[in-house]
């Protein structure tokens, strides 16, 4: 390669050459660029954002990282593009700084099995982090290119709420929609009496009022379970659902109408509610959104016990066991889509269970504790900010932890002087929740001058100590995949 006879300092892996361009990603002192090599006469260079000068017997250019180089870089090396990756066993990881992609790339090169999606947040995280779609999309890309992965991708735009948020996650490149229609559940059917559900029930849309859905007195058989629908089971589902069944197909046909011909995929989101999601209302939302058109590769039920962020499986497991079984008979008597674990990340005792019963037809969602292998970096790093960041998220905690479900108690997290190693932090249950869920005001806090308290410092942290960072992410997730994978190979 032509690239091969500069000085730059290149990251390895993402040196590629494709229909006679070459590609690589290289080191400053300051930030990452991205260098393009066209021989003369084969190409040009008129789409990239950056500097041209002639080298050897071609063009080369230095250009940033910006999203313009981003967009025309996964147009040309289509394993950047984004896609939907169907009923494979897969994973989606979050990052909520942007910097945690080559870690994730080397954890899902280490174990077979995992379909990943590394470009992943929710709307309400982008909002907390004054990140855009198109930011969370570029980060992933830069990532992703410079560990050279080219075994597929999806990019999932998590939890969106409205047509807006679509909009901007399509325009974004995103494959994979989760919608989250949460606002739209009536706990008031789990203790309304018949007469009131049937009041209740009056004021649904027509499209969706009980009788519409073919199921009253219907009794089914799921692989030797009954579900039986008489009035009062009925009206319950279609109460505390209907609006939310309602509310999936307007967003899914709103998806349909705007996406043209690019490829998508939908997840249903229903496990930001109070109450677990019983076998009838599972059903009765499938065959809802079934009824109505809606095509979906996964469904997020609430299902029983806590999933609480970044911390294992609270709750009975033989209990869980036999209830996700009845999810995943469910979802086998629809055609098999997936079951997705949201707030899934660290719940190792279930990651067994779910995979055998759902025979790998499930997705796993992580999100925060990409951020915590970032914190556990720092603490080994730069440990002073370690515990200034700590100190700061006991502070803002009781307003943070609001719309989260979490049970972590400051009075049971240590104190930074009552510990010899800033990082054992991380791994005692209360203190693990406090820095997970005030991730969004370390990250934007301000000084009273304006500038960031902790932000730039958290950075420059990370990028003097990327490799550290990459290979504590990688380490992490590798327990996670090797759980969900069909099969693993032996890792380093």
């Amino acid at each position: 390669m032509a690239l091969h006879q500069t000085n730059l300092d290149f990251f390895p892996n993402s040196l590629v050459s494709n229909r006679n361009v070459e590609y690589g990603l290289f080191h400053t002192k300051e930030k990452n660029r991205l260098a393009v090599f066209i021989n003369n006469g084969s190409s040009d260079l008129d789409e990239f954002e950056g500097t041209a000068s002639e080298f050897i017997s071609g063009n080369f250019l230095d250009c940033p990282l910006n999203t313009r180089n981003a967009r025309v870089l996964r147009s040309r090396l289509e394993w950047l593009q984004p896609r939907p990756l169907e009923l494979n066993t897969s994973a989606g990881l979050g990052d909520r700084i942007g910097l945690a992609t080559p870690g994730h790339v080397r954890a899902v090169q280490a174990v077979d099995g995992i379909s990943p999606i590394f470009a992943q947040q929710s709307i309400r995280e982008m909002e907390r982090t004054n990140r855009t779609p198109q930011q969370v999309m570029d980060d992933a890309t830069w990532g992703i290119f410079q560990e050279g992965w080219q075994g597929g991708v999806g990019a999932d735009a998590d939890h969106l709420k409205t047509p807006e948020d679509i909009d901007a996650c399509l325009h974004a490149g995103y494959t994979f929609f989760t919608i989250d229609p949460g606002a739209h559940v009536n706990c008031q059917a789990e203790t309304a009496d018949l007469l009131a559900l049937q009041e209740l029930a009056s004021s649904l849309p027509l499209e969706i009022c009980p009788e519409s859905s073919g199921l009253s007195g219907r009794e089914i058989d799921i692989e030797g379970r009954k579900i039986k629908y008489d009035t009062s089971t009925l009206l319950k589902a279609a109460i505390k659902y209907g609006r939310v069944v309602n509310h999936v197909a307007l967003m899914y046909r709103h998806l349909v109408a705007c996406a043209g011909k690019q490829p998508f995929e939908i997840e249903v989101s229903i496990d930001e509610t109070d109450q677990p999601t019983s076998l009838e209302e599972h059903f009765y939302i499938a065959s809802e959104l079934k009824r109505l058109g809606v095509i979906w590769v996964s469904l997020a039920p609430r299902y029983i016990g806590r999933f609480e962020k970044g911390v294992d499986y609270i709750g009975d497991l033989q209990v869980f066991e036999k209830e996700f079984d009845g999810h995943a008979a469910v979802a086998r008597y629809f055609g098999g889509y997936k079951l997705s674990l949201h707030s899934g990340s660290d719940k190792f005792s279930i990651y067994p269970i779910v995979n055998r019963l759902a025979k790998g037809k499930v997705h796993l969602k992580t999100a925060g504790t990409s951020y915590l292998e970032a914190l556990r970096t720092i603490a080994s790093s730069n440990p002073d900010l370690f515990v200034q960041i700590y100190r700061f998220a006991r502070n803002r905690y009781k307003t943070d932890r609001v719309s989260y479900h979490v049970s972590a108690e400051l009075s049971r997290a240590p104190q930074t002087e009552d510990v010899m190693e800033p990082s054992s932090l991380l791994d005692q249950f209360d203190a693990r929740e406090i820095l997970h869920v005030t991730f969004g005001s370390v990250l934007t806090a301000k000084n009273e001058d304006g500038s960031s308290q902790f932000y730039e410092k958290l950075m420059s942290a990370l990028q003097s100590d990327s490799e550290s960072y990459a290979e504590n992410l990688k380490r992490h997730f590798i327990r996670h995949f090797q759980y969900f994978s069909r099969g693993s190979r032996k890792v380093n």
